[in-house]
């Protein structure tokens, strides 16, 4: 009852004062929802459309929910599964997840996840090895590498996020 109640509340708190550029919706059951968020003004994800999955799980909002991209993205934090590695997804220890925070707050990280990438904590290592030379001595090839990161992601948003 708890969970039916509060995910009413956010979902209307969601569809009247979204965060900006993100939307977010049911897909049929209170449980199953869906998301969009759009790329960020000069990120290599401006201009795109990701859609997300969101399943609520029976003991939300003391166990988050699971979040995925549906919509492929060239991030060393997500996956080629979508998965999105980020601590508030998780639940303590290891995560970060407290049950007063809700959907709008971990979509709005998600946002600013896309927007500054964390090569610290990569699902796609080959990804992070193009982004960071973590050698000091290296700024050419940190300048050379992240251009190419940056181009890759724009070619993969084109391709898969365009409008």
């Amino acid at each position: 009852m708890q969970r039916a109640s509060r995910l009413t509340r956010e979902l209307s708190l969601l569809a009247t004062e979204p965060p900006p550029g993100i939307t977010c919706w049911q897909n049929g059951q209170l449980d199953d929802l869906r998301a969009q968020i759009l790329g960020g003004v000069d990120t290599p994800y401006e201009k795109g459309i990701f859609n997300l999955e969101i399943i609520v799980p029976e003991r939300y909002p003391f166990e988050p929910p699971k979040i995925r991209f549906l919509t492929p993205i060239y991030h060393p934090n997500i996956d080629s599964a979508g998965r999105i590695c980020l601590d508030i997804l998780k639940l303590p220890p290891k995560g970060a997840w407290r049950p007063s925070l809700n959907i709008s707050t971990l979509l709005t990280s998600i946002q600013l996840l896309m927007a500054e990438p964390n090569p610290d904590d990569p699902l796609m290592a080959n990804i992070v090895r193009e982004l960071l030379f973590l050698s000091p001595g290296l700024g050419t090839e940190y300048k050379y590498n992240k251009q190419l990161f940056l181009l890759n992601a724009r070619e993969w948003t084109k391709k898969y996020a365009g409008q």
